[in-house]
């Protein structure tokens, strides 16, 4: 059990039967009552991100989540098969615990799949930035580069990005995982 006064951002904890993660917190301490803590959780089962109040010193249950390396081989239907890079063991995630991550995971790739207690799968953990190849972009137009000019740009996930115009067909760039931005150009 941990106290809600040594809440940390990326915590996990047990609360009314679900797993949350704290997003954010703030430890308030009105002039008039007793002091608070606010915060943002986000439901590691759902992915629903809730605002919570706890009341300052609430005891929670600290809860056990697992990461564990595995390699994303491929899609059977609605299912996603991943590899233990050591064990070679093979687990089937559903798409909808995944569906967010999918756009930027191919085949191949290494991730963390997180567990809770060892036994529940609760999905997979990016990288904060990933190198995608691009399959489908637009040609430049010429005399257009005294703006930021943007144009659309397909990945080899599907993930539709906005790439500066110099960006090409067949080149890998880097894309931010956390808003599907692009980073740079992949110069490996």
């Amino acid at each position: 059990m941990i106290s809600t006064n040594d809440f940390k951002t990326g915590q996990t904890i047990v609360w009314e039967g679900n797993i949350f993660q704290v997003i954010e917190f703030m430890h308030v301490k009105p002039g008039k009552g007793s002091a608070f803590v606010r915060t943002k959780l986000r439901n590691l089962r759902s992915g629903a991100v809730i605002d919570y109040t706890f009341n300052s010193g609430t005891k929670v249950e600290r809860a056990q989540i697992d990461k564990l390396s595995m390699q994303y081989l491929y899609a059977n239907g609605d299912r996603h098969v991943f590899m233990n890079n050591d064990t070679y063991e093979q687990l089937e995630i559903t798409e909808a615990q995944i569906e967010n991550e999918l756009k930027y995971i191919y085949e191949g790739m290494s991730v963390d799949v997180m567990f809770f207690e060892g036994r529940e799968i609760l999905g997979v953990i990016l990288p904060d930035k990933v190198s995608l190849e691009v399959k489908e972009a637009d040609p430049a137009v010429k005399g257009d580069t005294k703006t930021n000019a943007m144009k659309d740009a397909i990945m080899q996930t599907g993930l539709l990005v906005k790439v500066p115009m110099f960006i090409e067909q067949g080149e890998k760039i880097i894309v931010n995982t956390n808003d599907g931005t692009y980073v740079s150009r992949d110069n490996k």
